[in-house]
């Protein structure tokens, strides 16, 4: 299949809510038990958190099949965090992530942001290795009292 990056458009907002909770629900339950999964979904942004980041000024790039429709998406804040990384469970293994790491990459270069941080998934982690960025420690926390965790993870730009 052939896809695209592009950056967001207002009207995608409602479509990357949709990918962000697929994501969780059906990729995370292959790293993180179903408390995990359930806790995790429970804090997935609505559409309208979507417009308010590019309000404050965060950059979104979306990877689009050949209709224009999000499938996956990349969410970069002006200090160089890399919010988000989501793929949609039925455009997995297409290279997509990469894609949107090279493109927030871009972007952040642009602003002249010299270092990119995340915090990456257990499943995700692997992703953001072969983009080249550093793991710094495991991050163990709660979400409304369910252990999670996930890593730290860096990358320098210049």
């Amino acid at each position: 299949m052939h896809y695209a990056i592009r950056p967001y458009q207002d009207q995608d907002a409602e479509c990357l809510s949709q990918i962000c909770l697929a994501a969780i629900i059906s990729i995370g339950s292959h790293a993180y038990t179903a408390e995990q999964v359930s806790a995790w979904s429970a804090r997935h942004p609505g559409a309208d958190r979507y417009r308010e980041r590019v309000s404050d000024g965060a950059m979104i790039w979306c990877a689009v099949d050949k209709s224009d429709t999000p499938v996956a998406y990349a969410l970069l804040e002006l200090d160089g965090h890399l919010d988000h990384l989501y793929n949609h469970p039925d455009h997995t293994r297409q290279g997509l992530a990469i894609r949107l790491l090279s493109a927030a990459e871009t972007g952040a270069a642009q602003l002249g942001v010299s270092r990119l941080y995340t915090e990456a998934s257990e499943l995700a982690r692997s992703t953001f290795e072969r983009a080249g960025y550093v793991m710094l420690h495991r991050r163990n926390f709660d979400i409304e009292g369910t252990p999670i965790h996930n890593y730290a993870m860096e990358k320098s730009i210049r």
